[in-house]
């Protein structure tokens, strides 16, 4: 039985491995195709080694008897994640390839739809599977709020540290880490801000809509957040009340 779990966990770790070299390769065919410069290249292998060291930790705690295609799904997703991010460090050096960002995080967007579903059609989703999709999607959010907002202004920055921000202040009010039941208006909104900082980012609507198309998904990111928030708050004064 020894000798199983440990060749189990060579093979999770292989996993991880592999994701980090897809991610190295990326970074080699971008930097042939548009010569990222030193930031480009710094940030995206940045992302590399810490999606690596993150992942292969998570795994190895979640005792895992296989990663699974749904995991193998979210880790190309964070790949083209990690591509992204190193066009957005690159931009400030130098104008971005817009096109071959927004099929990058077209893609990303696109692949969001599909692990959860090939989860629940293989059994195998997980808690690991949970979060390793949402850090995905929240760090997605945040490189493409710090792109949007060099042509927007920093206010824009609040859509991509939103969710860090609550993590944070969880750590402060512990009654913030309560469950959430499942919610189609917070996936709902939580999809719309990716696909219209993907459209103002993309630069193919006039300056007035896409400032009015960011704050819209600003005011309903805020209005998800804070009905999560108050949803939370009135389940733990019922749990005050009849302490259970």
């Amino acid at each position: 039985m020894a000798l199983n779990n440990t060749y189990d966990r060579r093979l999770l770790r292989q996993e991880t491995t592999v994701g980090a070299g897809a991610q190295v390769l990326l970074l080699v065919l971008l930097g042939t195709a548009i010569g990222l410069g030193p930031a480009g290249w710094l940030t995206g292998l940045a992302f590399a080694l810490v999606t690596w060291a993150v992942l292969t930790r998570a795994v190895h705690r979640s005792w895992l008897r296989s990663f699974g295609a749904a995991n193998r799904v979210t880790l190309a997703r964070a790949t083209l994640v990690g591509g992204v991010t190193a066009l957005v460090a690159d931009s400030f050096e130098s104008p971005p390839p817009v096109t071959l960002l927004v099929a990058l995080t077209s893609v990303a967007l696109i692949l969001d739809a599909v692990d959860g579903k090939v989860a629940r059609r293989t059994g195998t989703a997980s808690p690991l599977g949970a979060r390793f999709d949402m850090e995905v999607d929240a760090f997605l959010i945040l490189v493409l709020s710090i792109y949007v907002a060099t042509s927007l202004g920093p206010w824009v920055l609040l859509i991509g540290t939103m969710r860090y921000a609550f993590v944070a202040a969880a750590r402060v009010l512990p009654w913030l880490n309560g469950a959430l039941p499942p919610s189609t208006a917070r996936k709902t909104v939580a999809a719309l801000q990716g696909i219209v900082l993907l459209v103002v980012g993309a630069g193919v609507i006039p300056i007035q809509l896409a400032f009015a198309a960011v704050v819209l998904a600003l005011a309903l990111l805020i209005w998800s957040f804070g009905r999560d928030i108050r949803w939370l708050w009135r389940v733990k004064d019922w749990v005050d009340v009849t302490g259970n």
